[in-house]
């Protein structure tokens, strides 16, 4: 576990999951097709918990400047610039239990913003680094 800094803020747009973690894959799936891996695009997987304790999730995607508006249901969200704990996973898709086991680790971190989220930045289609925010 290490902390790191999001230097500025990142403007992405979310499909939300029907339910975590069954609906996970499809809404990639989803995002995945309108909008592939080529041409410069950066995903990221957004969840936090909802006040009926279900985890809300969302897969995101950073639009590159030919991608226009994306369709009503993608709702803009910005992954805020600051301080973050972080966790790197490799090989994710045959170890994904060890993303929830790094969201475990990290939120028990004293200073984990209360207002945050968790958040996955995948770097590439077998590495990902999990980070939850801290306060200011």
């Amino acid at each position: 576990m290490y902390h790191t800094s999001i230097s500025d803020d990142i403007q992405v747009y979310c499909l939300k999951a029907t339910s975590f973690p069954d609906g996970v894959s499809a809404v990639y799936d989803r995002l995945h097709t309108e909008y592939p891996p080529e041409g410069g695009r950066s995903y990221f997987g957004i969840s936090r918990p909802a006040p009926d304790g279900q985890i809300t999730y969302m897969a995101a995607v950073k639009l590159n400047n030919a991608d226009g508006t994306p369709p009503p249901d993608y709702v803009p969200f910005t992954i805020q610039k600051s301080r973050y704990v972080a966790i790197d996973v490799s090989n994710y898709m045959a170890n994904l239990p060890a993303i929830g086991a790094a969201f475990a680790e990290m939120i028990r971190e004293p200073n984990v913003a209360p207002d945050g989220y968790c958040l996955e930045v995948y770097l590439s289609p077998t590495e990902l680094t999990c980070m939850v925010k801290l306060k200011d």
